[in-house]
């Protein structure tokens, strides 16, 4: 390999070992206040027009562990917290997003938004934010059964809008 090509491959080493070691989130792209030392997640509440049973709940057990691996900040209980999140979720719905040759529902889309409040005590601030993330699904299967698939997807993209829209200005 001649000298050119070396330093061409030297560099792409390094440019793959610097973006894969620093990860998606660090701590450098977290905004938050170094007087800001604790936070009140509350539960997130279902007020969608279709309810899955289970996503409130797991979808806050996500948010929380994800704020608690990526922020320094302490978890308590308190609403004078120095941060306050509340949440609901507001959308929950599906709409057919592809057709097929003969005229008939080939792909559908499940949306799931939240609305969030960040109250933030330091400052006596609130702030409110919207997030929402589609899925897409095959039109063959219910919802029920899209659901099992797609649950992993959305814990992880929800709470990932959630602290991005929160803590990093996103």
């Amino acid at each position: 390999m001649n000298v050119p090509g070396r330093a061409l491959w030297l560099f792409f080493i390094c440019f793959v070992f610097s973006i894969s070691s620093c990860g998606i989130y660090t701590f450098n792209d977290v905004s938050i206040p170094d007087n800001v030392k604790t936070i009140r997640i509350g539960f997130i509440e279902n007020k969608a027009r279709y309810i899955n049973p289970s996503l409130s709940a797991q979808l806050t057990d996500a948010f929380v562990k994800k704020v608690a691996s990526q922020t320094k900040l302490t978890r308590i209980d308190d609403l004078n917290a120095d941060y306050v999140v509340n949440a609901v979720i507001n959308h929950y719905d599906v709409t057919t997003s592809g057709v097929s040759s003969t005229s008939q529902a080939s792909l559908n889309r499940l949306t799931v938004g939240v609305h969030l409040t960040l109250i933030d005590n330091t400052l006596k601030d609130q702030k409110e934010y919207d997030v929402s993330s589609t899925f897409d699904f095959n039109a063959n299967v219910s919802l029920a059964q899209a659901e099992s698939t797609l649950m992993p997807q959305i814990l992880k993209d929800i709470p990932d809008a959630m602290f991005n829209k929160i803590f990093s200005n996103w």
